[in-house]
């Protein structure tokens, strides 16, 4: 089943001699590659062989090209991409709601105690305006989530810590789904998120820590509530599936539908 790494496919020795230099910060991000002439060259292999090393450090996020044109740069994966596929994989474990709940409630207070700390007047700003947008009357629930969404990554950014940056992101993506849904079925539930929107911006204001981790752990536990009085059963697997629409709701395996 298995080939002896020695007897991998060139193309994937070649991505991996890569992938290490750009790892090692030998090649360091925004630096532009050589050509696929010149690397051919340099690794004694032909071009085809090059392209197709490159297409998988592409797919990877950790080449890119700039404004449309051949040449290639080192790239960050962005926190988006991250985002993506590390929601994919816990979907694809079946991470149900109450999987997600307890992680968020771990995570985001944390986060928040943090952005409380260390935020910039910019980034108070742009979470003022993502609360005033979220308490227009009449916003589509699309654009509530969005805006849901928006606060958290916002308050993440502000951490100035990108591990949570990136730990929050999947999570996010994941709660999005069951938020449409809560807001849809209740109607108390924008009120209570702009509360808790507006709660946080003045903790992160004032620099208070610990009432910027309170607010948020409530913000979380009140999620759970609106889970259960939306009537969506917490071992709901969280997802999308473009297939689906925005989200997709099922049971994790040997669990009997409503």
């Amino acid at each position: 089943m298995f080939e002896p790494l020695d007897q991998a496919p060139a193309y994937l020795r070649l991505s991996e001699a890569i992938r290490t230099r750009i790892l090692d910060r030998e090649l360091r991000d925004g630096e532009a590659l050589p050509t696929e002439t010149e690397l051919a060259r340099q690794f004694a292999v032909n071009r085809s062989t090059v392209r197709e090393a490159l297409r998988n450090l592409q797919s990877a996020g950790l080449l890119a090209r700039r404004g449309g044109g051949k040449k290639l740069y080192v790239s960050r994966p962005t926190v988006a991409a991250v985002g993506d596929g590390l929601r994919e994989a816990l979907s694809l474990h079946d991470a149900c709601f109450a999987d997600v709940w307890e992680a968020l409630l771990a995570v985001e207070p944390a986060v928040a105690g943090a952005a409380a700390g260390r935020r910039k007047a910019g980034e108070l700003d742009e979470l003022e305006r993502i609360a005033q947008a979220f308490a227009r009357p009449g916003l589509p629930a699309e654009e509530a989530v969005t805006l849901v969404g928006r606060f958290f990554r916002a308050i993440g950014a502000a951490s100035a810590n990108p591990v949570f940056v990136l730990a929050n992101e999947p999570l996010v993506q994941l709660v999005e789904p069951g938020l449409a849904i809560i807001i849809d079925r209740l109607p108390q539930a924008r009120r209570r998120i702009a509360v808790a929107q507006q709660a946080l911006i003045e903790a992160l204001r004032a620099r208070d820590r610990t009432a910027a981790a309170d607010w948020m752990r409530r913000h979380i536990e009140d999620f759970r509530r609106g889970y259960e009085q939306a009537g969506l059963p917490l071992e709901t697997v969280v997802g999308r599936s473009k297939r689906a629409g925005r989200g997709s709701v099922r049971r994790k395996r040997g669990q009997s539908g409503v």
